[in-house]
């Protein structure tokens, strides 16, 4: 299979370990008989310093005709760069909320997953790291309060400003539907999360995806109040299997998720649109402290990179040979620095990519 991919590297630590992702998608391409045809463009900090606007029509374009997008990290440190001068719709961040809203890539997957020998890691007790977890938070991408009206104004010499939470139907029922297809490809149980005691939005959300669920007889649902789920991720995670949720509640427990798997530069994400293109990148930014020094995890992104090949491509072994890859490398001991732990062996960016490239076989 020929497999067209538009790679966008990105700032900060994204060009390094998007080169590492490569890599191992290459090792895996000649393993297993297929031809990778990648495509650089720029997006982000990169995109202003060049093109003065942080997402250009030709990366659009670009995007639109490959099979799938794969992206590094985003932005810069928004204390120094001269990039948070700029108006906010002129920001780095900005060609991310455009190319998802240009893609229509309405899905966001975001595993989040304790290896047993990353547990120490873990900062929660003990009882609850052993029983480990694997869960996948479903965040809708292009509706709520991130994409509603917005404005600020000045009424009787008070400053207001206002922001709009809305979803039709028709935004609800398609990422449920995702949700559902995804659960019925792992342990077939979906946790929906909402409000819906106190927002209409939530209430509406709440029926469609019953309505939805009646499609989906093997899979359990239940209904989980947003407050409690992010009780319950600190309680007790392994209860978890997919987690649908909406664009502000998925952005927020996304994070807490990552973050009690010990490392967020652990974990891919992937963003889906009605088709099986995708778009994949690691949840982690672009951590431009450590940009250049050769120090990055790459695992994050090479994990998205077997998202790219399992939801884009159907290539399931293939996406399997490089999650098993990643396994082998940490029982074998080997860490980057964020992940080092007593009595492992500390490696650079460049040798975890080559280190995951050479088990596969």
């Amino acid at each position: 299979m020929r497999l067209n991919i538009v790679c966008i590297p990105g700032d900060g630590i994204g060009p390094e370990i998007v080169a590492e992702a490569k890599k191992v998608l290459d090792k895996a391409a000649f393993v297993y008989g297929h031809e990778m045809n990648y495509k650089d463009v720029l997006m982000g900090g990169a995109s202003i310093d060049a093109y003065g606007v942080p997402l250009t029509e030709e990366t659009i374009a670009a995007a639109k005709a490959a099979d799938a997008v794969l992206m590094g990290s985003i932005g810069g440190d928004t204390t120094t760069s001269p990039w948070y001068k700029l108006a906010p719709n002129l920001r780095p961040e900005a060609g991310l909320l455009g190319i998802r809203k240009a893609l229509n890539l309405f899905a966001n997957l975001r595993p989040a997953v304790l290896y047993e020998e990353l547990s120490d890691a873990c900062p929660l007790k003990k009882e609850i790291s052993d029983a480990g977890f694997d869960m996948m938070i479903m965040r809708e991408l292009t509706g709520g309060l991130y994409f509603g009206e917005r404005y600020t104004t000045e009424e009787g010499g008070i400053r207001k400003a206002v922001d709009t939470l809305s979803y039709n139907e028709e935004e609800i029922r398609r990422i449920a539907i995702k949700g559902f297809d995804i659960a019925m490809k792992r342990r077939k149980k979906v946790t929906s999360v909402d409000k819906a005691n106190v927002l209409d939005s939530s209430r509406l959300w709440r029926k469609v995806v019953d309505e939805v669920s009646a499609d989906y007889p093997d899979v359990t649902l239940e209904h989980m109040l947003v407050d409690n789920c992010a009780m319950q991720l600190v309680k007790d995670p392994a209860q978890f299997d997919v987690i649908l949720t909406e664009n502000m509640f998925g952005d927020i427990l996304s994070d807490e998720a990552s973050m009690v798997t010990g490392s967020i530069g652990m974990l891919a994400s992937a963003s889906l649109n009605d088709s099986k293109f995708g778009l994949y990148e690691p949840s982690h930014g672009s951590a431009p402290d450590i940009a250049g020094k050769g120090i990055a995890n790459p695992i994050a992104t090479v994990l998205s990179a077997a998202m790219m090949l399992r939801y884009s491509f159907d290539l399931d072994k293939e996406a399997d040979a490089i999650e098993n890859a990643v396994k082998n490398v940490l029982k074998k001991g080997y860490r980057t620095i964020d992940i080092m732990t007593e009595g492992c062996r500390q490696v650079g960016c460049k040798e975890m990519g080559d280190l995951l490239a050479d088990e596969i076989k």
